[in-house]
C-alpha cells in the first residue's frame, strides 16, 4: 500500500481545479459534440498529468537507503543470503521497499574484452533449436524488505535466493525501490 503525503493531496487538488477551470472554459462552446469532446480531452490530459506527478512525487518524497548490506553463500543448498538494513531517510512514511538483486556471471573486465564477447551469431529460428546446455548468465530477483517504514526508522532484513553452481567471479548489484 502506498501512502499519500500532503504534497500528493495538494497536487490532486490543483489538477482538480485545473479540470474544473477547463470545463468552465469549454462551457462557452455551443455545439454539444464539441463541448463533450473538450471535456473528455480535458479529463484525459489532467488525469494523465496527475498520474505522472504522483509517480514523480513518490520518487522524490519516499527516500530510503541500504545500510550494511552483506551477502553470504550457503554451499549446502546452493543459495545466497543477503543481510542488511533499510533506513527511511525522507520525511514521509513509506508503504513498502523492494530490493532488486542482480547477479551477473563473469562480469566484463577491460583486459578480457574481445569481439566474440559482444557478438555471437544466432539464427532467427533459435527457439526451435535451443540447447538445454545454455545457462543464464544473469539472475534478477526482487524482495520486499520493508513495509510501513516511518521517517528515520531503520529496519533489518534478510533474503535468500538460489545461486547457480556454475557462476564464477559473479558481480552482485543492488537497487532499492520504495513507494
Amino acid at each position: 500500500m502506498t501512502y499519500f503525503t500532503i504534497l500528493h493531496w495538494i497536487t490532486l487538488f490543483v489538477f482538480l481545479l485545473i479540470f474544473i477551470l477547463l470545463v468552465i472554459v469549454s462551457k462557452k462552446e455551443t455545439n454539444p459534440k464539441i463541448f463533450w469532446s473538450m471535456v473528455f480531452s480535458s479529463f484525459l490530459v489532467t488525469s494523465t498529468l496527475s498520474l505522472f506527478s504522483m509517480f514523480v512525487l513518490d520518487k522524490y518524497t519516499k527516500k530510503a537507503k541500504l545500510v550494511n548490506i552483506t551477502h553470504r553463500r550457503v554451499l549446502l543448498n546452493e543459495t545466497i543470503m543477503f543481510f542488511g538494513q533499510v533506513q527511511n531517510i525522507g520525511r514521509f512514511k513509506i508503504g513498502h521497499c523492494k530490493l532488486e538483486v542482480k547477479i551477473v556471471n563473469n562480469a566484463l573486465n577491460v583486459n578480457d574484452l574481445s569481439g566474440s564477447t559482444f557478438y555471437k551469431p544466432r539464427s532467427g529460428l533459435g527457439f526451435l533449436f535451443s540447447s538445454k546446455e545454455e545457462k543464464p548468465s544473469t539472475i534478477i530477483k526482487d524482495f520486499v524488505v520493508a513495509k510501513n517504514l516511518k521517517p528515520g526508522e531503520l529496519r533489518n532484513f534478510s533474503a535468500s535466493m538460489p545461486y547457480p553452481p556454475y557462476f564464477q567471479k559473479a558481480d552482485i548489484r543492488y537497487k532499492l525501490y520504495c513507494h
